[in-house]
């Protein structure tokens, strides 16, 4: 999927955009979960609803956009002249981690805030340091926020069916079947449960994936696909 830039975050189009995203994670949830990196989905989801929040305050604004354009340089030498680049990985999630901490220090309890400790859970994912991301991204969902708790439980989902704790990434996941939001839809948590039941209960993974065969082609293909890995793993 083309990567989605903060112009195009700003746009009327964005909320389409966001699903698209969603339903990447959901279709690659394999290899994010099998390699630690999370956060490969979970941060453009995370840029694209800040920008979605218009009303912020500008000062806020521009230091979260900044740190959002850490997290989207470039590794390594691209040999365009002007496109920013860090050497390594670990330099550039060094520089993220700061820029996302001050501001979270210096506006707490402001969505912008908030948006930082996602950032950070999604950061520690990728390094492969689950129990710190499942730390931030329980805050996340502690704060009761109507968009950015529901895709932080997503997270939390993940990182239990992961490390084998499938009654509890369960139980994050059952209620947004019954109340979607804005961000994830009834289709990701189903599909999303489903992989998380694959192995342990594939009966019941096949009737959460069944119904999704006929939905839109995203969700059909990727359910069609988990439905082909029930009961293998």
């Amino acid at each position: 999927m083309a990567r989605i830039t903060r112009k195009e975050l700003k746009s009327d189009k964005f909320a389409a955009e966001v699903g698209q995203t969603v339903e990447f994670f959901t279709e690659h949830r394999t290899q994010v979960i099998r390699y630690g990196a999370i956060a490969l989905a979970v941060v453009v989801i995370a840029a694209g609803i800040y920008f979605y929040r218009k009303h912020q305050s500008s000062v806020r604004e521009a230091e979260l956009a900044a740190a959002v354009r850490i997290q989207e340089t470039l590794i390594g030498q691209t040999g365009v002249a002007g496109v920013a680049t860090y050497p390594t990985q670990a330099e550039k999630d060094k520089h993220a981690i700061k820029a996302f901490t001050d501001l979270e220090q210096r506006y707490p309890g402001t969505e912008e805030a908030l948006v930082a400790r996602y950032y950070l859970g999604a950061i520690a994912a990728d390094q492969g340091n689950l129990a710190e991301a499942e730390k931030s991204f329980k805050q996340v969902v502690d704060s009761g926020d109507k968009a950015y708790g529901p895709l932080a439980k997503l997270a939390l989902a993940e990182i239990c069916f992961a490390t084998n704790r499938v009654a509890e990434g369960e139980k994050l996941l059952r209620p947004l079947l019954d109340n979607p939001s804005v961000f994830v839809s009834k289709e990701q948590a189903s599909i999303a449960l489903a992989r998380g039941l694959e192995r342990s209960r594939p009966q019941e993974a096949r009737k959460l994936l069944e119904p999704l065969r006929t939905a839109r082609p995203a969700v059909s293909q990727t359910a069609i696909a988990a439905l082909g890995e029930v009961g293998q793993q």
